[in-house]
């Protein structure tokens, strides 16, 4: 009855009972719009309140449907049926598996023309601008929240961050967060949690556990429970941290230490939200999301058969790469003014810097000779302790000095201990009269050799990325060769290291 809504072709879903109204209102379409093609569609419900099952029915329709965008202008109309059903049509509307706007129609008001008014609504809202705002602004504001409202200035950490912030609103699928220990990964785990739970998309505990501390038989029973008697000393019932986790967020940090038949329940945990405690027969559920954190290579791990290549695949759906301090020292500044609150908000005094001192540590910590090997452990430590030193609430030139020389005598010591793995083996004059460059080459070489089980494996993590590029590989040998330069064999690193 419009003329400016012209309908060519018109799909009329109903149910075998509204046939016969089915027909009458195609028929009273035809006679006043005779160009109108009316496509009748049965589509029945058992329980048109059931949400799955109406839902299911009308994806199952959307995707079997023909729709061709490019040639067609489509209008979804939503008329009469259960609430469910009206849902569902506009949930799969703005989806785009119904690829159309909504139509609304309603009678004109105080007028006896029959034909009444339409509009179209279009559900993509980044078309209207004020909602496109408050979208960015609710982003923006949930990107602050995982920061812990820190200004970082870094654009890498920075994209990283807004990645996430869109995924964990989207997603409960495993998250899994690479980066150097001391670079933040516990804190973001956290700080994904609590903005969740702000959203309402979660309800249980966040759990957490350094998997590093996990050894032996005390695994699986601190990760999936136990029952009274499973093992000596098990005198109760344990639920397990998995368990604790239901309706809530388990995060997994150093993943990579866990144990090959760990990591197994682990995965069926994942996908199938079920797993067997120790001593019990009968399985139990627990309903939680995984965020897992390492700062290992869990590639090079799942090369070397040290990490289950089935659960890096399903973990490495969402990987986050956290830069580490030295990395992001443009962000120094800003972390330094939020350690000084953290130790305003533990200790309950306000610290600060005067002008010179302040430049003074900006201008060291930013520089090459600041290594941050503990990344920002390293930094806040290092807020705390002039914080601390400094009684009258302010830190002075004398308290950076003395605390930049406290951080170079620490870094210096931990690059020692290259020269003291070497020495072990090779004695102090060969240490000696090597480069320092030779000394950390080798004594990283000497640590995957003592981590490894065998030659091939130690040689197949040394060479991981250069062996793709070659024709043939035979990473044994190259390891072999590389001790030999120091008149090492495979047999005497590791003698030496037992």
């Amino acid at each position: 009855m419009h003329e400016d809504l012209r309908v060519d072709r018109l799909v009329l879903l109903h149910g075998t009972p509204h046939r016969r109204l089915a027909e009458y209102v195609s028929e009273d379409i035809s006679s006043v719009s005779p160009e109108t093609s009316v496509d009748m569609r049965v589509l029945d419900f058992k329980d048109p309140w059931d949400f799955e099952e109406v839902y299911g029915k009308l994806l199952d329709f959307a995707r079997a449907e023909p729709f061709d965008p490019d040639l067609e202008d489509y209008l979804v109309h939503i008329t009469t049926g259960t609430h469910v059903a009206q849902i569902c049509l506009f949930l799969l509307t703005e989806a785009r598996y119904l690829p159309g706007r909504l139509l609304q129609t309603q009678p004109r008001r105080g007028s006896p023309d029959p034909a009444g008014t339409w509009s179209v609504i279009d559900l993509d809202l980044s078309r209207y601008d004020s909602i496109a705002t408050r979208f960015a602004v609710a982003s923006s504001e949930s990107t602050s929240f995982l920061k812990s409202g820190i200004d970082t200035r870094n654009a890498a950490f920075n994209r990283i961050i807004d990645e996430i912030e869109q995924v964990a609103g989207r997603s409960r699928a495993p998250m899994l967060l690479m980066g150097p220990t001391g670079a933040g990964k516990s804190l973001l785990a956290r700080r994904i949690y609590e903005l969740k739970k702000l959203k309402h998309q979660t309800v249980g505990p966040f759990v957490e556990v350094n998997c590093a501390t996990l050894k032996g038989d005390s695994a699986m029973s601190a990760l999936f429970g136990h029952r009274k008697g499973a093992f000596t000393g098990a005198v109760a019932d344990r639920p397990g941290l998995l368990r604790s986790a239901d309706k809530g967020m388990l995060f997994l940090d150093e993943i990579g230490e866990l144990g090959l038949d760990e990591q197994a329940m682990i995965l069926r945990a994942i996908e199938d939200k079920r797993f067997l405690p120790v001593g019990s027969d009968r399985e139990v559920g627990s309903d939680f999301q995984l965020i897992a954190g390492t700062n290992r290579d869990l590639g090079d791990a799942v090369a070397a058969g040290a990490f289950r290549d089935d659960l890096y695949a399903r973990l490495n759906l969402w990987t986050f790469r956290l830069p580490g301090l030295a990395d992001r020292r443009e962000d120094i500044e800003p972390n330094l003014d939020y350690e000084l609150d953290r130790f305003a908000e533990r200790e309950g005094a306000m610290v600060s810097f005067n002008k010179e001192a302040r430049l003074r540590y900006l201008a060291f910590s930013t520089s090459p000779q600041a290594i941050w090997a503990g990344n920002f452990r390293d930094l806040a430590a290092s807020i705390t302790r002039m914080a601390t030193l400094s009684p009258k609430g302010r830190i002075d030139l004398d308290c950076v000095e003395a605390e930049i020389s406290r951080l170079q005598r620490l870094w210096s010591g931990q690059s020692d201990n290259h020269t003291d793995v070497i020495t072990e083996i090779l004695g102090e004059q060969a240490v000696s009269d090597m480069d320092l460059f030779d000394r950390v080459q080798l004594a990283e070489a000497l640590r995957v050799c003592r981590a490894s089980r065998s030659l091939s494996e130690a040689g197949r993590t040394l060479f991981s990325a250069s062996r793709t590029r070659r024709n043939s590989s035979n990473d044994a040998d190259r390891l072999r060769k590389y001790l030999a330069r120091f008149e090492l064999s495979w047999s005497e690193v590791v003698d030496r290291f037992d």
